[in-house]
């Protein structure tokens, strides 16, 4: 887009403009309080006011500071922002409320990509392979209705001149720019045309929490308009520079220690410690704030400031309650571009949880983690995009209350880290209890299982923080296995299960990574379920044994309601990589590039041997698209006879009533209601072993039991207010309860 109207903004004025600005009001301006007034400028000395050499990356160079705003995200938003006031678009729609169920009707089931591991034709581009025509008849006969893309835009840092590499795949994003290595915007538009016509939509991302450390992070660090407001920046005065710590040689930045920490806080510059150092990692990241090397500003003063990052160094938080409130103008203009521009039809928020943070009235960290603020951004990002006909979704592990507490006001659906580690440890014990537990205390909390979604395998690690019952409901008492245990130590007692059952010797081909979770595949959580320890070495009814497991998982996802969604690594069946092939990555401690191996879906590139991207090929159990489309029997044709029986039957729009008790450990038993009033009941069996049983609930209504796979009449609801059923290992099944027809009065 280009803007309709050529008059500077604030962040386009110069120095001249605002020095004559400022003359107007200097009688309003001296009598102000003196803590509001600009801080005078430091002393400076005679070689810190000479200018730079002529191509000299420093803000003391006029054309280096007008290369960054060119390409700087808040320039971009402050233009478009400029071109939608008062267009009649931006008052078309309903906005106030998340509707999850809206959002659920325009595309419950959804691919998630990933564009470092999407294996392309020759001369063809990420976002060229998303918007071909045989991957979406691909999609269409699976029964695919959504691609959420995963982040494609330019994404890295800025060090001087040049352009520095992504550190946390893409998610540091430092434009709205298409990033060349995933193709073009004209791709990305004729991706979105393509979906259209097969009745589907696109999926983009926006990442409310951060940036990169590109033009906008540069020009905050060079004091230029209103940038440092975008972030949480804080600007140490020199006589404070001793409670710095030196950056490396080579760097530009440095994490502050837990004592560099202290010793801010105490002087009044920070608030401190957080809640929680997410990516904890000893000598790494110790904390949740770095400090920049001594810096240039745009008018000759050396600077250093010391900024925020939840997340890695190079991911800057932003501030959404600076008074210039640059980050929320910086977000919003980027919403808009995806959806008006682009044409995607929903966004992630990313690292969308962690929006306000506030000093602490006691001695306890910072208040970081569900603050007030944070729903209230997230209020204002979902309504803006509700306004423009899209949906949100948020990527948020936090407690479910605070997942519950942002969804009611803010994004429509929320992705389901509320179950998705339970119903891993269930399938690696063959014991449901836990998934029991998690799925009655989600109801508890108020969570509707039609708001989440529930995802097979995403580019992120195995999840077990379990944050709602090890932080926020850490006392509360708990019942497992007989046993009585605070939430502390039911998240413990998680977690090390997992860690055995998962790693090790029972999987040396998953990764513990950091406190976070476990790296893996869904099909190498399954192996390590299966007592398989050598992947090199599986047999065709190893491989079997594995498709049968993850079917059964994308049914429990699949046959609630809900978004279900899966990734290009769980439709080939990917396994992990060697870590040999990924030790540059994986240097840091990041271990999950184990799990990101290259993958082929549509078999256009037989011979690669790595992604364009430059991610090695993981080895595939099922194969590609076509090769199982081919095939009746395969992974990708037994999900579609899933997902057909979801779609005719309208459970993705249903509710979750009852989790009832079951008389065999491995069972679990979901009672759904669905739009049309019929009661609607989901058996799966956790084990490699065959089970019969009678399953009951109060939910339950009289009447005829039928299975939805086959549409036969499988039995009826008996006195005691169930039925009997048998599975199969690792079976389930989708049956409905037809009520007895009411007579009509005499």
């Amino acid at each position: 887009m280009t803007a309709t109207n050529d008059s500077p903004t604030p962040d386009e004025l110069t120095e001249d403009d605002l020095t004559t600005e400022l003359s107007f009001d200097q009688q309003r301006f001296a009598a102000r309080p003196a803590k509001l007034r600009p801080r005078a400028r430091r002393n400076a000395s005679a070689d810190d006011t000479l200018p730079p050499p002529p191509f000299e990356a420093d803000g003391r160079n006029r054309a280096y500071v007008e290369w960054l705003e060119e390409q700087s995200m808040l320039a971009d938003a402050t233009r478009l922002a400029r071109q939608l006031a008062g267009d009649h678009l931006m008052w078309a729609n309903a906005f106030a409320k998340p509707d999850p169920r809206a959002a659920v009707e325009q595309a419950s089931v959804w691919f998630t990509a990933y564009p470092l591991s999407h294996i392309s034709a020759k001369g063809q581009s990420f976002l060229g392979a998303l918007g071909s025509e045989d991957l979406w008849r691909a999609f269409e006969e699976i029964g695919i209705e959504a691609v959420h893309t995963g982040p494609v835009k330019l994404a890295g840092g800025i060090s001087g001149w040049e352009h520095t590499a992504s550190i946390d795949g893409h998610f540091d994003r430092i434009s709205m720019a298409i990033d060349p290595i995933f193709g073009t915007e004209d791709e990305f538009r004729d991706m979105c045309a393509t979906a259209a016509a097969h009745n589907g939509t696109i999926i983009d991302d926006i990442v409310p929490g951060h940036t990169g450390k590109g033009a906008d992070f540069r020009l905050a660090e060079l004091n230029y308009g209103s940038y440092p407001g975008i972030y949480h920046m804080i600007d140490i005065p020199q006589e404070a520079w001793h409670l710095l710590p030196d950056v490396p040689e080579g760097k530009d930045a440095v994490n502050l220690s837990p004592e560099a920490e202290r010793a801010l806080e105490e002087a009044g510059y920070i608030i401190g410690a957080l809640q929680r150092v997410i990516f904890y990692e000893p000598g790494v990241k110790e904390t949740n704030w770095s400090v920049t090397r001594p810096v240039h500003d745009c008018h000759g003063v050396v600077r250093r400031w010391v900024y925020l990052h939840y997340f890695k160094d190079g991911q800057p938080s932003i501030n959404w309650l600076d008074p210039t409130f640059a980050g929320m103008r910086l977000v919003m203009g980027d919403a808009l571009h995806s959806l008006l521009d682009l044409g995607s039809g929903g966004l992630r928020l990313d690292a969308n949880g962690f929006l306000g943070v506030e000093k602490s009235v006691d001695l306890s960290p910072a208040w970081s983690e569900g603050h007030p603020l944070s729903q209230a951004a997230n209020q204002l990002i979902g309504s803006m995009v509700r306004k423009v006909g899209g949906f949100t979704f948020q990527e948020l592990n936090l407690s479910m209350d605070d997942i519950h507490n942002t969804g009611s006001v803010g994004p429509d659906l929320s992705y389901d880290f509320v179950t998705r580690p339970a119903y891993q440890y269930a399938l690696a014990t063959g014991d449901t209890e836990f998934l029991r537990l998690t799925l009655r205390e989600a109801m508890t909390t108020g969570i509707d299982q039609a708001s989440l979604v529930h995802a097979l395998q995403n580019h992120d690690e195995l999840t077990y923080e379990l944050v709602h019952f090890a932080s926020v409901h850490r006392d509360d008492i708990y019942v497992l296995g007989g046993e009585e245990l605070t939430g502390a130590e039911l998240a413990e007692h998680v977690r090390a299960t997992m860690r055995e059952r998962l790693t090790g010797a029972a999987g040396p081909y998953n990764r513990v990574f950091t406190s976070n979770g476990i790296a893996c595949t869904t099909a190498s959580v399954i192996a390590a379920s299966l007592g398989m320890t050598d992947l090199s070495a599986l047999s065709d009814d190893d491989r079997r044994r594995i498709a049968d497991a993850h079917l059964l998982l994308a049914m429990y996802n699949a046959w609630q309601p809900g978004v279900f969604a899966l990734s290009g690594w769980d439709l080939v069946g990917a396994l992990p990589l060697e870590a040999g092939k990924v030790q540059a990555l994986i240097r840091d401690g990041d271990t999950r590039w184990i799990e990101r191996g290259a993958y082929d879906l549509m078999d256009v590139a037989p011979d690669a041997t790595k992604s364009p991207a430059g991610m090695p090929r993981a080895t595939a159990v099922y194969g590609s698209l076509p090769e199982q489309l081919g095939n009746e029997h395969s992974f990708a044709r037994r999900l579609a006879r899933v997902l057909a029986v979801r779609k005719r039957f309208g459970l993705a729009t249903g509710a979750l009533v009852d989790v009832p008790d079951v008389p065999d450990k491995a069972l679990l038993v979901l009672v759904n209601r669905l739009r049309d009033g019929h009661t609607q009941v989901t058996a799966l069996n956790c084990s490699g072993e065959p089970v019969s049983a009678h399953i009951g609930s109060e939910a339950i209504p009289a009447g005829t039991v039928w299975d939805l796979s086959s549409r036969r009449k499988v039995g009826k609801v008996d006195d005691l207010g169930g039925f009997s059923v048998s599975l199969e290992p690792f079976g389930g099944k989708a049956l409905v309860v037809r009520e007895p027809r009411t007579q009509p009065a005499a």
